[in-house]
């Protein structure tokens, strides 16, 4: 499903990644650890497609990114969703709305975005919150919204970058069963995180990122 070969990342003079292989099956659940600056989130950004590798190659699907062009890659994109750590919610439309955009730039017909958008809502446990705003409903909750707007189009990937290193351990155990639902479903699921407490109990694949390297 996830291949990397040998690839390297760099901003400036700063190397994000350093000569990094990995290999992650359809239908895995992988946690991406290491401290701040490992280079989690590049790792993560790669895999969408939004950097591009200084060097080496990246197969989502059996598709090399470095090889697709940009509408290939924009339509690979879409069978992809991303949950980042500051949710990312635009604040002058309602959740539902907020959700809804995700299958609306597809050009899906209505119907369609409304009858996918009230069972993400409903998956996510925010049916009676589609009419509020953003700033309206609590950060927990704002995430769930962003993890409706990530499963809305039923992708094959699931990417999240530190989405419970801004809630408390109550909500970050709810979140985390979100993504086992999602998992279960048969979606690839990749989570980075510096979260020593999310990672205690687990019997999920857990890959070990410093400086750049993967290291176990």
């Amino acid at each position: 499903m996830i291949q990397l070969f040998h690839v390297f990342k760099n901003f400036g003079s700063n190397v994000a990644l350093r000569d990094v292989d990995l290999r992650i099956r359809e239908g895995e659940f992988v946690f991406v650890t290491g401290p701040s600056g490992a280079g989690k989130t590049t790792l993560l950004r790669l895999m969408f497609g939004a950097e591009r590798p200084a060097s080496g190659h990246i197969l989502i699907n059996g598709i090399n990114l470095n090889r697709i062009s940009r509408t290939k890659l924009d339509l690979l994109r879409r069978k992809i969703g991303f949950v980042f750590q500051d949710f990312k919610l635009l604040p002058r439309k309602t959740v539902f709305e907020n959700v809804a955009l995700a299958l609306e730039v597809t050009g899906e017909r209505r119907s369609f975005i409304r009858k996918k958008t009230h069972q993400a809502l409903r998956l996510v446990g925010l049916a009676e919150k589609q009419t509020a705003y953003p700033l309206q409903i609590s950060g927990g909750e704002q995430q769930r919204v962003a993890i409706a707007r990530a499963i809305v189009k039923d992708p094959l990937v699931l990417l999240a970058d530190e989405p419970t290193g801004n809630l408390d351990p109550d909500l970050t155990k709810d979140i985390m069963v979100l993504f086992r639902s999602v998992y279960m479903k048969g979606t690839t699921v990749v989570v980075a995180t510096h979260s020593r407490d999310l990672l205690e109990d687990t019997e999920q694949r857990t890959i070990l990122l410093n400086r750049g390297r993967i290291t176990g």
